[in-house]
């Protein structure tokens, strides 16, 4: 029997302001709302769609107080950069995206328009906010822990691996990649396992990258949160299954994809609650007055589909502790 554990997100004093509110402040207006997404519309379809639910939980219909003006970089993170300057160029009231290189890119593009972290590592770690408390700048919205939460990826690799003599982790070029090394290093040290890096800094190296894992024996391998693989998530699901290599993944995503486990937190229900920071700030809320939120509790999701495709026995222990379990 599996536990079962709700994804909670801290929820600010007055958050959800009721949807008669909003439309009073809206009435006459109509808002332009830029997103920037990594991936393509397919793969964010899901974060999408969460977004615009809660607006419309707040009062907001497309075409009539709100337009929708979304950029993808399909993967292509040199894109980002461009699609960015594009979004602040047609004079948008805020801008939405997830992931901490995205969000710096907007913050090269302005440092007046309100830009919403729906989900990313800390920005205060980058110098894009002050505190979690205070932002300051243009910078607010959810962070997922990304750096305080890798070690656990690194413990759920050795119990459903504990043959294995080494551990290997998918990482590519953005600065965030660092802190989260670090923390998965150290709980490697602290295990007594071998921690390896192979990098994939764009979407032509993850296949080389998965092959280099195979021919090094590693004996599973783990997909930290990064913009560059949740966009390219189907690809590396569909490489790691064909190599019957155990992967522990940061998102749920994953997992509903075909990837084996995964844990962290619910990235629709932060892009969801995300419509709460962007509605505040359309009346009138400056972004660097709203505290930057943290979830406070995280899912597990194993796929036994896969887990028996690949030849992987998931130990009872793991799967008691699951939030999911897809058969």
């Amino acid at each position: 029997m599996t536990t079962r554990r709700q994804l909670l997100v801290a929820l600010g004093a007055g958050a959800l302001a009721s949807p008669l509110a909003s439309l009073g402040q809206t009435q006459g207006k109509v808002w332009r709302i830029g997103i920037l997404i990594a991936g393509s519309s397919a793969t964010a379809r899901r974060s999408l769609d969460a977004f615009r639910q809660g607006l419309r939980e707040l009062g907001y219909v497309e075409g009539r107080n709100i337009l929708i003006e979304a950029r993808f970089a399909e993967g292509r993170m040199e894109r980002v950069p461009g699609l960015a300057a594009e979004l602040v160029q047609l004079k948008v009231d805020v801008i939405l995206t997830g992931g901490l290189p995205l969000v710096q890119a907007l913050e090269q593009a302005t440092t007046t328009v309100p830009i919403v972290m729906a989900s990313g590592a800390d920005p205060t770690a980058v110098g894009l906010a002050s505190s979690l408390a205070r932002p300051g700048g243009n910078v607010t919205g959810l962070s997922n822990m990304v750096t305080e939460t890798a070690s656990k990826l690194v413990e759920i690799a050795r119990e459903i691996a504990p043959g294995a003599s080494r551990i290997a982790v998918l990482v590519s070029g953005a600065d965030v990649v660092t802190a989260i090394w670090n923390d998965v290093r150290n709980a490697g040290e602290a295990l007594k396992i071998a921690v390896v890096p192979v990098k994939a800094t764009n979407a032509d190296e993850i296949r080389g990258a998965i092959a280099q894992m195979k021919k090094e024996r590693a004996g599973v391998f783990i997909v930290p949160a990064d913009v560059l693989f949740f966009a390219e998530r189907r690809k590396i699901v569909e490489l790691a299954n064909q190599a019957k290599l155990p992967a522990v993944y940061s998102r749920r995503e994953y997992v509903e994809d075909g990837g084996l486990i995964s844990y962290g937190v619910n990235v629709a229900g932060m892009w969801r609650r995300a419509a709460a920071f962007v509605d505040k700030i359309l009346k009138g809320a400056k972004p660097g007055d709203l505290p930057i939120e943290q979830p406070t509790s995280f899912e597990l999701v194993i796929n036994m589909k896969t887990a028996r495709a690949i030849g992987m026995k998931i130990p009872q222990s793991v799967l008691f502790r699951a939030d999911r379990v897809i058969e």
